[in-house]
């Protein structure tokens, strides 16, 4: 669960909000991430006002959720614009988003081609990113 409850820990939603507010005044992405998440229930504009400062840093799953908030919202081109950013970066939900919005007919085929060769990139990208590294360390150096 989000918040805890985990190990034998009871949840304290109230102290996990604190410590996430004092990471988010720190810096912390994931934070926003996490009050956003926390928060979509109660206050959806103030979720997706956290979502999109944590999406600005990079965090991808709130560019990804930034993208849903404006599907439902049925503002379908800003919803594929946000989720065409999270799949060029690897989120392989953000592809999952686009190809059922193709299918349903609020996505362009243009549109769900470009976020699958984004999203194969970045794979393709990562993986090289890996053998590199494992070739480093299996020189030895």
């Amino acid at each position: 669960e989000l918040l805890g409850g985990k190990h034998g820990l009871q949840k304290d939603v109230r102290k996990a909000v604190e410590l996430w507010t004092e990471a988010a005044e720190l810096g912390s992405i994931d934070a926003l991430y996490n009050l956003g998440a926390e928060g979509v229930q109660e206050d959806k504009a103030k979720a997706a006002e956290l979502f999109e400062k944590a999406a600005m840093q990079g965090h991808v799953l709130s560019r990804h959720n930034l993208g849903c908030i404006e599907g439902d919202k049925g503002n379908h081109d800003r919803a594929v614009r946000h989720l065409l950013i999270s799949a060029k970066v690897g989120s392989k939900d953000s592809i999952e988003t686009i190809k059922m919005m193709f299918t349903n007919g609020v996505a362009t085929k243009a549109q769900y081609a470009e976020a699958l060769k984004g999203y194969q990139d970045a794979v393709e990208e990562m993986r090289s990113h890996d053998r590199d590294e494992a070739k480093r360390l299996g020189d030895g150096r």
